[in-house]
Order: structure tokens, then C-alpha cells, then sequence
């Protein structure tokens, strides 16, 4: 896919849901901030954008990714704009729980890519729309600029599977163990 812009990537750092294996989607059902270990994780990362050329920086508006997208703002000087396109996958009746739960609800992890979503929660599809559609939007509204995402791991898995042609049941069998970590940063394009 060609877009007009440069992109990069970053998952937030560590976060308390993390340690604590439990999913927390929106509304956020309990405080889950950055872990002093996810801090750090952010700062380091933010040392390799340096020389990136950042012009703007997108994040989730969940308190993890704010967290994530202040320390940035700090090195960078560029204020994060919050957009909730870019949350987390809402993990419905599952949000606030142990993610054992919500992995067990699906017979297949293919199944979540076929509409299936746990209830009052969102599907694989879903998201992508969404995630997909913001970066249409702002793809659209800015030219060669150089643009920083922050957002969570399944939202920028399918983002970048989408922007290089690789459908979402591929990048399930194919990516499962390459997917971005915590702090991490990638290239999209």
C-alpha cells in the first residue's frame, strides 16, 4: 500500500494488565498504568526515535499509551494527540479479567477473525476497520510528514499486516510469535 506519509510504530511499555495477564480494554475498569519497568522500556525506545524526524504523534487514549506518548512528548517535544481509534480491542465482557477467559471463549484463534467478537466486544475485523480507517483519514489530511502511532499490540499487528498485503488469518498463522512487544518500536512503511 503506498501512503503519503512516513510511519512508525510504537506499542506502549509494560503495563500493571500486563504483569498481571489481565486484558483491559475500554472503559477502563481499573488503574493500569505504566510499570516503572514500561517506563523505562519508553524511555529507551524513545532514544532510537531521536533521529527519526517525528512531525506527529497519534495515541490511544487509554492510560498506558497516554503514559507512553507523554515520556515521548518529553524527549521530542511534539504534544500527542489522543484519538479513541487507536485503543485497545474491546474484550466486552471479558475486560477487566484474566485474558485466559477471553482466549478460551474462541474454539480457534482463527475464530476471532470471522466476526466473532466475546459479547459487547469487538472482532479482529472490527478493529481493523477502525484502525485502518484512521490511517486512511490522517494518510489523507498530511503529506511527507513522519507520524509516531502509540497504540497496543493487536491494533499495530493489523495495521502493519494490512499495509503490507497480508490478510488477518495469515498474519495470525504466520506472525503469531512476531508481534510487537511492549516498547517496541517498528517501521510501517
Amino acid at each position: 500500500m503506498k501512503l503519503n506519509n512516513k510511519y512508525y510504530l510504537l506499542r506502549h511499555g509494560e503495563a500493571v494488565s500486563n504483569v498481571k495477564r489481565v486484558y483491559s480494554s475500554w472503559p477502563e475498569k481499573f488503574k493500569n498504568p505504566l510499570t516503572k519497568k514500561g517506563r523505562l522500556m519508553i524511555k529507551e525506545s524513545t532514544e532510537r526515535l531521536k533521529d527519526k524526524d517525528i512531525n506527529l504523534i497519534f495515541a490511544s487514549d487509554l492510560l498506558r499509551t497516554k503514559q507512553t506518548a507523554d515520556i515521548v512528548e518529553k524527549k521530542l517535544g511534539i504534544k500527542p494527540l489522543f484519538n479513541k481509534r487507536l485503543r485497545e480491542i474491546s474484550f466486552g465482557i471479558f475486560n477487566g479479567k484474566p485474558g485466559i477467559l477471553w482466549r478460551n471463549y474462541f474454539s480457534t484463534k482463527e475464530e476471532k477473525v470471522i466476526n466473532k467478537a466475546a459479547p459487547k466486544g469487538e472482532s479482529y475485523k472490527d478493529v481493523l476497520k477502525r484502525v485502518f480507517d484512521f490511517l486512511k483519514d490522517i494518510d489523507k489530511k498530511y503529506h511527507k510528514k513522519t507520524i509516531l502511532l502509540v497504540s497496543h499490540q493487536c491494533q499495530l499487528s493489523l495495521l502493519e499486516w494490512k499495509v503490507k498485503g497480508i490478510s488477518i488469518l495469515e498474519g495470525i498463522r504466520k506472525f503469531r510469535g512476531k508481534k510487537i512487544k511492549t516498547g517496541e518500536i517498528r517501521e510501517l512503511n
